[in-house]
Order: C-alpha cells, then sequence, then structure tokens
C-alpha cells in the first residue's frame, strides 16, 4: 500500500524550515540528518512571531519537510530520494506528537541506500533526536 503524506502534514514556508532547524534537536544517521522540533516553541521564537494559541498548536498535525542539495545527485537521484523519504515519514507520522515539526536532511550517503535502509535511519535518527534533551555540551576550549 502506498503512503501519502498529506498536504497539512509538509512544512512549506521558508520560515517554519528555519524555525524547525533552529529550534529543532539534530541526529544523524547513515543517509539522513534529522531536525525535530517539538510543539513547545522557545520564548524567542514566540517574540519573533504573533502569538497562537497552545491550542492551534496541539491540534496541528506533526508535519515535515524535506532538504535534499545537489550534493545528493543529479535530479533523477534527488526526486528519488525524497520519494523515499516522504514515503518512509509517511509511515512514521501517526507516531509522533502533534504540532511537531520535523526537516529530514538528505546527505550524499542516501542516495547509495535502497528503501529500507533510508527508513531505518531516518526511525534511529527521529528516536536519537527526541532522547536528546536538548542542551549543548559546554564548550571545551580554553579561554586565554
Amino acid at each position: 500500500m502506498i503512503q501519502v503524506l498529506p498536504a497539512d502534514a509538509r512544512i512549506r514556508s521558508s520560515q517554519d524550515f528555519g524555525s524547525a532547524l533552529k529550534r529543532g534537536r539534530r541526529a544523524a544517521r547513515g543517509g539522513v540528518v534529522v531536525h525535530w522540533a517539538p510543539a513547545t516553541a522557545s520564548t524567542e521564537d514566540q517574540a519573533a512571531q504573533p502569538p497562537t494559541p497552545p491550542a492551534a498548536v496541539a491540534n496541528r498535525t506533526a508535519r515535515a519537510g524535506f532538504v535534499v542539495s545537489k550534493a545528493v545527485g543529479n535530479a533523477v537521484a534527488r526526486n528519488k530520494v525524497k520519494r523515499r523519504l516522504r514515503h518512509a515519514v509517511a509511515a512514521e507520522l501517526p507516531h509522533w506528537p502533534p504540532g511537531t515539526d520535523v526537516v529530514v536532511r538528505a546527505t550524499p550517503r542516501a542516495a547509495e541506500r535502497d528503501f529500507a535502509e533510508l527508513q531505518r535511519d531516518l526511525v534511529e535518527a527521529v528516536q536519537a533526536a527526541r532522547a536528546r534533551k536538548g542542551h549543548r555540551a559546554p564548550d571545551r576550549r580554553s579561554t586565554p
């Protein structure tokens, strides 16, 4: 059965992509890098955007966006990777909390991987990003 990613489950605007990339927790596996941005927005995001009622975010379905650069390959290879990633995300989307934004970025290795490997990479990267606390590691450089 073919899984279709509904239109309301797609991140389309540049502002939404930027927000998810900025506030999302990142994890990489195999051919993908996932930026997991839960529904709770940070205070600086709320200051930059008009206030939205919490109920509106909670009722919004989880959304996914895709970034497949020319580094992945020619147009045929990029479109093949995008189709595979959309199909994999459509299968996982019902398991994600409402209001969550996820940006899936394909790496050049994605073109070499088959669907099962890409799907496994996606699932593992999402699990890793969800498990992170969202805090950056302290800067270990010595200060002069």
